[in-house]
């Protein structure tokens, strides 16, 4: 639990950062003058973003309704499961981010080209990287039998 206590406290920060910021674009007076497909991808991004922030915070919220837990393992497991689906949201908010805000500034084609350097980053080193050294992990380790397999046999 303190484990994902520590890593929701480096997520949510950045969830909250970002819905704050999308969340007061709409009221600026420039925000009217971008093209209808920007609008869309904005709404995406929104979209994305508050779905993040409401994964990180459900376990916090669940957990107070549930206590005290009689579960603590099935509770973990659905809360990291929640964790994950938030930082699929935020992988997807964050690259769009990145393509909304360089196309805007310096145009399309840079912008994709942006957006798809972002999008390397993030399934580079939040999920293909610790997948792959998960896996590995699993394939180096030795062969342990237990109890299951003994009676098995």
């Amino acid at each position: 639990m303190t484990e994902m206590l520590n890593e929701l406290r480096i997520l949510l920060p950045g969830a909250q950062l970002l819905n704050g910021f999308l969340i007061t674009l709409p009221f600026n007076s420039g925000f009217q003058k971008i093209v209808e497909v920007e609008k869309w991808i904005f709404m995406a991004i929104f979209f994305c973003s508050l779905s993040s922030l409401i994964l990180f915070t459900a376990p916090a919220v669940q957990h107070r309704i549930l206590r005290p837990l009689e579960d603590r393992i099935g509770f973990k497991d659905v809360a990291s499961k929640q964790m994950l689906a938030g930082a699929v949201f935020l992988s997807l908010a964050s690259a769009l981010c990145a393509y909304l805000v360089t196309s805007e500034v310096l145009g399309h084609p840079v912008g994709g080209a942006v957006a798809a350097l972002v999008t390397a980053l993030i399934l580079g080193l939040w999920w293909i990287y610790p997948w792959w050294l998960r896996r590995k992990r699993r394939l180096n380790k030795p062969y342990k039998p237990c109890i299951r397999d003994l009676l098995r046999d």
